[in-house]
C-alpha cells in the first residue's frame, strides 16, 4: 500500500522556521522527491526537488532560506524552511516520482503571520 505521510505544518511568526516531512511507503525506485505548494487563488508551484543527495533545485523565491534534503534509507524528503515570510502561506504537497508515475501527498498546511 502507498503512502506518503507528510508533517511539520504549522503557524509560525514571519522571520521564524519550521521543518516539513514527507515519509514515502509502499514506492520503490524513486528517483525524485519535491515539495511544491499551493497558495488561495494561485496555481500549485515547484517549490524545491532533490534528485539525489547532491542534485537540488529551487524556486528563485527560496533560495538561500529553504533547504530540501533526503535520507534514502527512509524513504523520506525533508524541507528545513527559515526566515519564512507570509507569502510563504501556502499549502505544502510532497511530490515523489519514480520511472512509472508519480505520488502526490495529502498536503500540509504553513501559514506564516506578519
Amino acid at each position: 500500500q502507498v503512502q506518503l505521510v507528510e508533517s511539520g505544518g504549522g503557524l509560525v511568526q514571519a522571520g521564524g522556521s519550521l521543518k516539513l516531512s514527507c515519509a514515502a511507503s509502499g514506492i520503490f525506485s524513486i528517483d525524485v522527491m519535491a515539495w511544491y505548494r499551493q497558495a488561495p487563488g494561485k496555481q500549485r508551484e515547484l517549490v524545491a526537488a532533490v534528485a539525489s543527495a547532491v542534485i537540488t533545485n529551487y524556486a528563485d523565491s527560496v533560495k538561500g532560506r529553504f533547504t530540501i534534503s533526503r535520507d534514502n534509507a527512509k524513504n523520506t524528503v525533508y524541507l528545513q524552511m527559515n526566515n519564512l515570510r507570509p507569502e510563504d502561506t501556502a499549502v505544502y504537497y510532497c511530490n515523489v516520482v519514480t520511472s512509472r508515475r508519480d505520488y502526490w501527498g495529502q498536503g500540509t498546511q504553513v501559514t506564516v503571520s506578519s
